[in-house]
């Protein structure tokens, strides 16, 4: 897919600016690119195909990525789904928060950007 984004400045310039990010950040958002789901409370044997079965349901799914412990590379029970379309991901968050998957009820929310310092 193309971006409908053209920048008329010298990528160096602005590459490592807080401005940057952002405006790139929101003309993502602003032309529909995909969406971020997180999805708590997973049960530890629930596999990416699982979860990728589950949200497919609801529209085309980008990604899915569980987070696993480093030392045990174990499941940490969360993960995250990243869907094409904005409602399609927000019809998952609806359809699917509370419900059962593989026995645990998930959370299923918009993921939130974590804060980084610059």
């Amino acid at each position: 897919m193309q971006l409908p984004l053209t920048l008329n400045c010298d990528f160096n310039i602005l590459k490592a600016s807080k401005i940057f990010y952002k405006s790139i950040k929101y003309a993502f958002e602003d032309f529909g690119m995909a969406k971020k789901i997180y999805v708590g409370n997973l049960s530890y044997s629930t596999t990416e195909e699982t979860l990728r079965n589950q949200f497919s349901q609801f529209g085309k799914v980008v990604s899915v990525q569980i987070i696993l412990d480093r030392e045990t590379n174990r499941s940490k029970g969360f993960g995250f789904v990243e869907m094409e379309d904005e409602g399609e991901a927000d019809s998952a968050i609806t359809g699917l928060n509370q419900k059962d998957i593989d026995g645990r009820r998930v959370r299923v929310s918009e993921a939130q950007e974590k804060k980084r310092n610059f």
